[in-house]
């Protein structure tokens, strides 16, 4: 029997030798497949990280167009604002150098033109359209006012 008894052992102990061996591979498996799941996650985390980085220097080479045209637009208005003072200086000079030019300046002016200048409070395109389609729109030149 001890024969008999040794064989089983040997089976016994080959079992166990086989069953650890499945249970290893089946680890080993698993862990490759977590291995492929983690290299799809860092594959599309750098693939949003370069989108990202796109996006990032597009805007700030946007922000950077944009600040250049914004100075741009202030030199613009100091020239514009220059110019209008340098007129409003001469428009003076000759109001006191030139006593007709005065008294041509000091009129009133014609009810069409100060109708051309009234506007009412506008917000918006829309009230902008619909006061311009309004019943106080000024006549084209063609019309004679009734009298």
């Amino acid at each position: 029997m001890s024969t008999l008894r040794q064989a089983l052992y040997g089976l016994a102990l080959l079992g166990a030798l086989v069953l650890m061996i499945w249970v290893q591979e089946t680890r080993i498996d698993v862990a490759e497949g977590k291995t492929e799941q983690a290299q799809d996650a860092a594959k599309t985390a750098r693939d949003d990280a370069d989108r990202n980085l796109k996006t990032a220097n597009t805007l700030a080479d946007s922000l950077k167009q944009e600040r250049n045209a914004q100075g741009t637009l202030r030199a613009q208005q100091d020239q514009l604002r220059q110019s209008l003072a340098t007129r409003e200086r001469t428009i003076e000079e000759l109001k006191r150098e030139n006593d007709e030019l005065r008294k041509w300046a000091d009129q009133p002016l014609p009810d069409a033109a100060r109708r051309l200048r009234e506007r009412p409070a506008l917000t918006g395109a829309a009230a902008y359209r619909d006061w311009l389609s309004g019943r106080s729109a000024v006549p084209p030149a063609g019309d004679k006012p009734a009298q």
